[in-house]
């Protein structure tokens, strides 16, 4: 029976987070679809949680919805705080594509949104931290 089901894996498409400033405490997260043509009613959770100072932390869940993402092109999905990265931040991604819904979750455990981490983002042209 689950031979029957596909199994749709989420190819081409990334969460990246970049510094907006070098003295800026806020940074921005993108949604990055690198396939040729374009993704549709692109649906994003994004929370953080985690522990800090011995005091198990939950930020509220927010919600993002964007009509269709075109072909290799991005979208600014939030600006995160950098006191935020001491948590586990998770994006939870949902869209369509060529008739058939997909879903992924990134997450970006804690510690790892750090310069020593950093990559140029493509389409941006600027460093930061990406999950593909």
């Amino acid at each position: 029976m689950m031979k029957d089901i596909p199994n749709f894996r989420v190819k081409d498409l990334a969460i990246a987070i970049v510094p907006r400033h070098e003295d800026d405490e806020l940074w921005d997260v993108y949604i990055i679809n690198f396939k040729e043509s374009a993704i549709g009613s692109v649906f994003v959770n994004s929370r953080g949680y985690g522990e800090l100072d011995g005091e198990k932390i939950r930020t509220t869940t927010l919600r993002h919805f964007f009509e269709e993402i075109n072909g290799n092109a991005m979208e600014q999905i939030e600006p995160i705080q950098m006191e935020l990265f001491e948590l586990t931040n998770e994006y939870w991604v949902s869209f369509m594509y060529e008739g058939h819904m997909y879903d992924k979750k990134y997450v970006f455990v804690k510690g790892s949104i750090d310069e020593m981490n950093f990559t140029t983002i493509p389409h941006l042209e600027r460093k930061g931290v990406m999950i593909k």
